[in-house]
């Protein structure tokens, strides 16, 4: 995706958000929704992504607490020619994992217990390299703008709900206006936010097996993630959708509109797409992803016994 018709989906965004605002208060209402998403964009440039991160509860690791998850994503950084992002984990049994930050000077990882309990080191590989990718594609900042601004255009259009279905005001949508004010914006949002997140993740799906050289690594941990994200819940994605385009899998349990409105493409096409990279960069990795369910939790990468010896395995090690 160009970054004209990245611009253009943002102004959709804007534009839906001034629209919601000229429903509930007419021109003076879309002003003050210009303002506010001004105010909210720049507000979102330099502080969304701590937002997002408090919103699930991630906290850092260093190379003290985490050594050897905070090393692999060292290792790839440097394979990515980035600077080395800040790495922090959330404590949520579903694997998942996102990057955020406005470039990547100011970036950061964040993957959950989950992740780590479940996938093998050269599949965890594969995730973070998928999350560099985000970020040397600068994907990083549009993703939590975008975040906020379409959290804030279902905030707009609830309180729409309330205010502005006063029969006697002559700018109010009036209660039948209202209604569909407050099912059809949140609604806009998430297909502009489709539209955006959908080719950004065949990009760094694509970047991130360049990066790991080991595209069916990646591929077999979507699988993976895929499975487990259908039947073990991530609570704090339930409550923040607005989020879910962040993460590599959609992090929402597939309930109601979830699957028809999701933010990511397929996993099965995603997969294919990967098939094709491995074979163009001769990779032995060629074989399909298994499409068993995550094995049961285990000690995360960072917690093996120290003074093990063991090296780290494949052309990122």
């Amino acid at each position: 995706m160009n970054y004209f018709r990245t611009a253009i989906l943002l102004a959709g965004l804007t534009a839906l958000f001034m629209g919601v605002g000229y429903l509930i208060g007419g021109a003076g209402g879309a002003t003050i929704a210009l303002l506010i998403a001004a105010a909210t964009n720049l507000f979102a440039y330099w502080n969304s992504d701590r937002m997002v991160l408090s919103m699930y509860g991630a906290h850092e690791v260093d190379a003290r607490s985490a050594p050897e998850l905070v090393n692999l994503v060292a290792t790839l950084a440097g394979r990515a020619g980035l600077p080395m992002p800040r790495v922090f984990l959330m404590d949520n049994p579903q694997p998942n994992a996102f990057a955020t930050g406005r470039n990547p000077e100011n970036a950061a990882v964040a993957v959950t217990t989950g992740l780590v309990q479940s996938l093998g080191r050269e599949e965890l590989a594969g995730v973070i390299a998928h999350e560099l990718a985000h970020i040397k594609n600068y994907d990083t900042l549009l993703m939590t703008i975008t975040a906020t601004i379409a959290g804030a255009i279902s905030m707009l259009a609830q309180f729409g709900m309330f205010f502005g279905g006063n029969r006697d005001n002559n700018h109010g949508p009036g209660i039948i206006g209202s209604i569909a004010m407050m099912i059809l914006a949140p609604l806009g949002a998430m297909l502009v936010q489709m539209a955006i997140s959908r080719t950004r993740e065949y990009a760094a799906d694509d970047l991130g097996g360049r990066i790991v050289g080991q595209p069916m690594a990646l591929a077999s941990a979507l699988v993976k993630i895929s499975n487990a994200a259908h039947v073990i819940p991530n609570e704090e994605a339930e409550r923040n959708p607005a989020t879910a385009h962040m993460f590599i899998i959609n992090p929402l349990s597939g309930r109601g509109m979830d699957n028809l409105f999701s933010t990511h493409p397929s996993t099965e096409n995603r997969i294919a797409e990967l098939q094709r990279l491995a074979a163009e960069l001769g990779s032995q990795g060629g074989m399909a992803a298994p499409t068993r369910p995550p094995q049961s939790p285990r000690r995360g990468p960072w917690t093996a016994p120290r003074g093990s010896g063991a090296a780290p395995r494949g052309p990122w090690g």
